[in-house]
């Protein structure tokens, strides 16, 4: 089988869609399928591109045995809703005209949340006679709405029409959470050939370690309580409460503890400056690492930070760095509501706290500062349930969706030949 794979985002960015996609493209190729990935060049999340490409119109590599295929876009950084629009849109007509020089596909897999990335899966699948498959990890264009990016209106209204169109267009959605399932179904979608494949962590990578000590000294954070947050910066995450809990922290004169920001995004220069306007020693920023530096982060952390603005949308997302915590036995203070509290919960991995709640998150630092042995128990159950979303597994439960829907695809072109 040869799947052609239409995503925003692909390695070596190390945002969570593009450790997705790679990750499962990657499995697919070891069970033996070919795969061919359409791309533009890494430029994540800053708008620059990466060492060693260039932003040209076509140009192929071959990763782990996939055929990565990178077309010219529109680049610029994380910010701006028009920026990203033009950004998003040209990959669309740049990917849609790339896929007519991909020979002999048997199905295309579109990812969200770039809502034209999936427009093009949809456009190739029609073009190509190839069945359609809408991964969905975000809900899109609500998300935007979320954000304050959009407001209501009529281009909102024509954009939620789109998105109901392809979801019924799809021959199957892989959605990341049980709850999308549930809201597609009572939007109408066919609840029989929505599959649930959540996220996952790559378990070689993303293991139990002590802590760092050259990097813990370069930070300045030897014999300091580390909490930590490690991803995007953006709209979505209301992390001016992390900043909040900061200087709350300060004024409680609890000098032992940092929080540590590891990332970039929209967000970012805005958190950077009022941090130094309000003097927030006890919060240190730093820029996105490599791929395979961010477990030496990772084990610097005593406890890692999730935050999502409060929205009922928010209910039905999981964070994946969820997972990441889990496979390296760190506690999570969670401020997410909804199906990633229930997780935290069940597997007594990490303490919840309501979203936007700066008291409740100091509140919940210092508990697990001040309890040693539930920090350690934490960090047990958290290894242990991180085997459940082992990457793998999950990418194959994945690719046997969508054999399932290539045979069928055979099957009715048999009936009608």
């Amino acid at each position: 089988m040869h799947i052609l794979f239409l995503t925003d985002n692909f390695t070596p960015e190390v945002n969570a869609p593009a450790s997705r996609s790679f990750e499962h493209c990657r499995e697919w190729v070891k069970a033996g399928h070919r795969v061919t990935v359409i791309t533009g060049v890494p430029n994540f999340p800053r708008g620059q591109v990466f060492p060693g490409y260039r932003n040209r119109l076509w140009q192929t590599e071959v990763i782990d045995n996939i055929r990565v295929v990178r077309v010219w876009t529109f680049i610029c950084a994380n910010e701006g809703f028009l920026c990203r629009t033009l950004d998003y849109f040209s990959f669309m007509v740049t990917a849609l005209l790339a896929a007519f020089f991909v020979r002999r596909i048997d199905v295309v897999v579109g990812t969200s949340p770039q809502f034209f990335t999936v427009c093009a899966a949809w456009l190739v699948s029609v073009l190509r006679r190839a069945p359609f498959v809408f991964e969905l990890r975000d809900l899109w264009p609500q998300s935007i709405r979320v954000v304050g990016a959009m407001q209501d209106g009529v281009l909102l209204k024509a954009l939620s029409r789109i998105e109901l169109f392809l979801y019924h267009r799809a021959a199957l959605i892989v959605a990341v959470t049980h709850s999308f399932k549930r809201i597609l179904t009572a939007r109408g979608v066919d609840p029989g050939k929505i599959a649930v494949v959540t996220n996952g962590v790559d378990l070689q990578r993303f293991q139990p370690a002590s802590k760092d000590p050259l990097l813990e000294a370069e930070l300045g954070l030897t014999n300091r309580f580390v909490a930590g947050y490690i991803g995007t910066h953006g709209l979505a995450h209301g992390l001016d409460t992390v900043l909040d809990a900061a200087r709350q922290l300060r004024d409680l004169g609890e000098s032992d503890v940092r929080i540590l920001m590891l990332g970039d995004g929209a967000e970012k220069a805005d958190l950077q400056r009022r941090a130094k306007a309000e003097d927030l020693r006890n919060i240190l920023f730093v820029d996105t690492v490599p791929k395979d530096q961010v477990s030496r982060y990772w084990s610097l952390l005593d406890c890692s930070l999730i935050h999502l603005r409060r929205d009922p949308l928010f209910r039905s997302v999981i964070p994946s760095k969820l997972f990441e915590a889990m496979a390296t036995g760190i506690p999570v203070v969670l401020g997410v509501e909804g199906e990633v509290a229930d997780i935290v919960r069940r597997y007594e991995v990490g303490v919840t706290v309501p979203p936007e709640d700066a008291q409740a998150l100091v509140e919940a630092v210092l508990a697990l500062r001040d309890d040693p042995a539930c920090r350690a128990t934490m960090a047990e159950n958290g290894a242990q349930a991180a085997r459940r979303f082992s990457r793998p597994a999950l990418a194959l439960s994945m690719l046997q969706a969508i054999e399932g829907v290539v045979q069928h695809d055979c099957l009715q072109q048999t009936k009608t030949s």
